[in-house]
């Protein structure tokens, strides 16, 4: 994030699997701090949830690390020219949400700081660990904490965890 701000590309390749904060949280952040700049997310993940709720936070492009190499550069000069780009297993996910209009995600519910103390916590940090590394409360993590479980559907930190892993939030 940092680094995007500061140099301001024009296109910017995120992993949905990153530390600290995910690449669709990193893609909401992106989309609004730094909106010239185009993502295109070029991950393993090939699930519906995912896929939905990376181009909800704002990717043009999303591309499978199975894919070859053509894939990656086509992708890239596309979104150059201000184009997108999806590899053809994401086209058909797309093609079938907007012939079967898509379910949203709870991913997509949840706000940008929403998704790193979850991503955090899924993670074994405590409040006090969470406050720490975001520069925020102990209140207001937990108010946060409150805020994803509820949106998760969970009532527990373990059913939580679950619903992290089956989300990508972070790796078995």
């Amino acid at each position: 994030l940092e680094l995007a701000l500061r140099e301001k590309p024009d296109v910017a390749v995120l992993d949905v699997s990153l530390p600290i904060m995910n690449g669709v949280a990193l893609n909401r952040r992106l989309r609004q701090e730094c909106p010239i700049t185009r993502v295109l997310l070029f991950t393993m993940h090939d699930d519906d949830e995912t896929v939905g709720g990376g181009l909800a936070a704002g990717a043009r492009g999303y591309i499978l690390k199975t894919d070859s190499e053509q894939h990656l550069e086509a992708a890239i000069s596309a979104l150059g020219a201000n184009r997108p780009y999806f590899s053809s297993f994401v086209s058909e996910l797309l093609l079938d949400a907007a012939v079967n209009d898509r379910k949203r995600s709870r991913l997509e519910s949840f706000t940008v700081r929403e998704l790193e103390v979850a991503q955090l916590i899924a993670e074994g940090n405590s409040n006090k660990q969470i406050a720490r590394a975001l520069g925020i409360s102990i209140k207001t993590v937990e108010s946060h904490r409150a805020a994803a479980m509820r949106k998760a559907g969970v009532r527990t930190a373990a059913e939580f965890v679950r619903f992290a892993i089956k989300h990508n939030l972070i790796q078995a």
